[in-house]
C-alpha cells in the first residue's frame, strides 16, 4: 500500500477535468432552461470484516444540510399540504429518461398495462431506494452542490473521508434547481424514471424515525401518490440502523407510513412490511410488531423479511412470514444458491423476493465485489426470470456509498436501467421483447484492478467469495441481424462478429478510451464511446464499472 500524500486544496481524480467540464456545462444548461443529461442525445463504521449487509446509513441526516455557503439550511417543509409545485415540477421536466425516450432501448417499450395488470402485475420489481442519497441534497448547481463539494471531493466534510478518498465515486444526474419544494419535485422526478422503466415500486429504507432521512420518506409516500398512485412503496425498516427496540415505536411508525396511499398492500388489502436484516430481532420482537399493528391501528400484514442469511434463518421466520428475500451477492460467481433459496421459499409456501444487482464497491469499508462489467447484472437478472421468483429487488436503486445504483447517474447515464428494462420485460411478461433497433453498451473501469492510487490510505481489495479481479472492456450487443462490431480500446483497434440478439466481447482494458461500432454491409450504425479514459496512474482508486449506451447518444 503507498504512503498518503496530501496536497493543498481539491485533491481531484483522473477525471476531474471531465467533470469540471460537465458542470459547467450544466451551469450552462440551468440558465438557459435545459435540462442537461450527457447521455441523451435530445454512519456505518469501518468493520474489520465488512459483511454484504445493509446500505452505509451515515449521511446528511445527523442536522440540517449545509447549504453551498457553508451555512445550516433548514429543509423544506415536508407536509404534503404545504407543497408548493415549481416551475420544473411537471412531467419530464430536468429528466428526457423519465418519459419513454423512443429509440432510446433496443427493443419497444410494452405500455403499462401489458407490465402491470394481469399475469405480468403479479411479478413485481421494486429497486431499494436509500433516502440519503436524492438528487439533490441542498438545491445548489452541480459544480458547487453538496455531492462535489463534500462527497466526491477527498477533502470534503472536513476531511472525514480523506483516507478512502472520498465518500463517493459517483453521483445522481445533475438537475437544475428548482422553485418551491425542490425535494418533493425531485422525488417525483424519480418516481417518474423508475415508471418509465417499467418498476413497480421502490423498497424504501427506513433508517432513521425521525430527522431528514424519516422526512424524505415521507415525502417520497407524497411524491409516488401524486405521479402514479399504481407506483407502491414496500416499507423496509433498515435494522442495521434503527435506534430502537421497542415493538411499540416502530409499530407506530410503520403504521403513519403504512396509512399513505402509495404504502404496498397485497390484493387482500395486507400491509407488506420486508424489514432489512430481519435476524437482527427474533421471531417473539416481531410477532410483537405485526400483533400491535393489528391491535392498535387495525392493520393487517403481509411480513416478507430480507436476510443476510437466508439459511440460518427461514425456518424460525416461516411462521409468521409471507415471503422471504435475501440481500445477496454482488458478484457473478456463486448465483446458484439463488435457485436453492427460491426453492426452498416455494416448498415452505412463500413467495421470494429475488435480489439483483449490478456491483459493489465500497471506498469507507475498503471492500468490493468483482462484478465483470455486466456480467452481475445479467446473471442475478436470469436467475430472476430461470428460477420463478415471484418479486425483483433491485440493490440498489441509488446508494452511492456502495456503488450499487441503477439509477442515472454521472458515470453510468441510464446504460443499467436501460439493461434492466429490457430483463424485466422478460421476468414480467414471459417473453423475451423483440429486438428491432441495434443497441450497444460499453462498460469498463478508469483504472487497472492492481493499480495504486497515490493520495489514499485505505484501498479496497475483493470481498470473501468474489470472483477474481479482472481488468476487461465489455461490448454488450443488441442485434437486430448479425453483423461486425469495430471497437477501439485505447491504440488497439479490432473487429468481431455478433451475432442477432445479445452478444458480449470481451477485450483487455488498455489506456486510453473504448469505443464501438456496428458496421453490417459495409454501413456503419449504432456506435458508442465510453468517455471516460483509462490510466495506470490514479490519485484515487475507483473500481466501480462506467457504462455508457448508444440507444441515448
Amino acid at each position: 500500500m503507498s504512503s498518503h500524500r496530501r496536497r493543498a486544496g481539491f485533491r481531484g481524480r483522473p477525471l476531474l477535468t471531465l467533470l469540471l467540464a460537465g458542470f459547467l456545462l450544466v451551469g450552462v444548461c440551468a440558465a438557459t432552461g435545459i435540462a442537461w443529461d450527457p447521455f441523451t442525445a435530445g454512519s456505518r463504521r469501518n468493520d474489520a470484516a465488512p459483511q454484504i449487509g445493509a446500505p452505509w446509513s451515515a449521511g446528511p441526516d445527523a442536522g440540517p444540510v449545509p447549504s453551498a455557503s457553508g451555512t445550516p439550511e433548514q429543509s423544506p417543509a415536508t407536509s404534503p399540504s404545504g407543497a408548493v409545485r415549481g416551475k420544473d415540477d411537471a412531467p419530464g421536466a430536468g429528466d428526457p429518461g423519465d418519459q419513454r425516450s423512443a429509440g432510446a432501448l433496443p427493443f419497444d417499450m410494452p405500455q403499462p398495462a401489458a407490465l402491470h395488470t394481469g399475469s405480468a402485475g403479479k411479478k413485481l420489481v421494486f429497486a431499494h431506494y436509500f433516502t440519503p442519497y436524492p438528487l439533490s441534497l441542498d438545491n445548489a448547481s452541480a459544480d458547487a452542490d453538496y455531492y462535489t463539494r463534500n462527497y466526491l471531493n477527498p477533502d470534503g466534510e472536513n476531511g472525514k473521508h480523506e483516507r478512502y478518498g472520498g465518500l463517493l465515486r459517483d453521483r445522481p444526474l445533475p438537475v437544475r434547481p428548482k422553485d418551491g419544494n425542490w425535494e418533493l419535485a425531485n422525488l417525483r422526478q424519480e418516481v417518474r424514471t423508475a415508471r418509465a422503466a417499467g418498476l413497480d415500486g421502490f423498497t424504501l429504507d427506513l433508517l432513521s424515525l425521525s430527522g431528514q432521512n424519516w422526512d424524505r420518506a415521507n415525502l417520497l409516500m407524497e411524491a409516488a401518490r401524486s405521479v402514479d398512485p399504481a407506483f407502491k412503496i414496500m416499507l423496509m425498516p433498515d435494522m442495521t440502523s434503527l435506534k430502537t427496540d421497542d415493538p411499540g415505536t416502530l409499530a407506530e411508525a410503520l403504521a403513519a407510513l403504512g396509512k399513505a396511499p402509495a404504502a404496498h398492500r397485497l390484493g387482500d388489502g395486507r400491509l407488506v412490511v420486508s424489514p432489512f436484516k430481519a435476524e437482527a430481532k427474533d421471531v417473539a420482537w416481531w410477532t410483537r410488531v405485526l400483533d400491535l399493528l393489528k391491535s392498535r391501528y387495525g392493520i393487517r400484514t403481509a411480513f416478507v423479511p430480507t436476510f443476510l442469511d437466508f439459511d440460518a434463518n427461514s425456518a424460525r421466520f416461516a411462521p409468521i412470514s409471507h415471503g422471504f428475500s435475501e440481500w445477496g451477492s454482488r458478484s457473478y460467481v456463486g448465483q446458484e444458491g439463488a435457485t436453492r433459496d427460491v426453492q426452498r421459499a416455494h416448498g415452505m409456501g412463500k413467495i421470494w423476493m429475488q435480489p439483483v444487482s449490478v456491483q459493489d464497491a465500497r471506498p469507507n469499508q475498503g471492500i468490493y465485489d468483482e462484478a465483470g462489467n455486466t456480467a452481475t447484472l445479467r446473471s442475478t437478472w436470469t436467475h430472476a426470470i430461470d428460477d420463478g421468483a415471484d418479486w425483483v429487488q433491485l440493490t440498489t436503486w441509488n446508494d452511492y456509498s456502495e456503488g450499487s445504483q441503477f439509477a442515472p447517474s454521472l458515470h453510468n447515464g441510464y446504460a443499467y436501467l436501460d439493461l434492466t428494462s429490457y430483463y424485466l420485460t422478460k421476468f414480467k411478461t414471459g417473453s423475451w421483447p423483440k429486438i428491432v433497433r441495434d443497441t450497444l453498451y460499453v462498460s469498463a473501469r478508469t483504472q487497472f484492478a492492481a493499480a495504486d492510487p497515490t493520495e489514499q490510505s485505505l484501498l479496497m481489495s475483493p470481498r470473501k467469495g468474489s470472483a477474481a479481479p479482472r481488468d476487461t472492456v465489455e461490448v454488450l450487443s443488441f442485434l437486430t441481424a448479425p453483423a461486425a462490431v469495430r471497437t477501439t480500446v485505447g491504440p488497439a483497434e479490432d473487429t468481431h462478429q455478433a451475432p442477432a440478439g445479445v452478444h458480449s466481447e470481451l477485450l483487455p482494458l488498455r489506456p486510453g478510451t473504448s469505443s464501438a461500432v456496428v458496421v453490417r454491409d459495409g454501413r456503419t450504425g449504432a456506435e458508442v464511446e465510453l468517455p471516460y479514459p483509462v490510466d495506470h496512474k490514479m490519485a484515487i482508486q475507483d473500481l466501480q464499472y462506467y457504462a455508457v449506451t448508444s440507444g441515448r447518444g
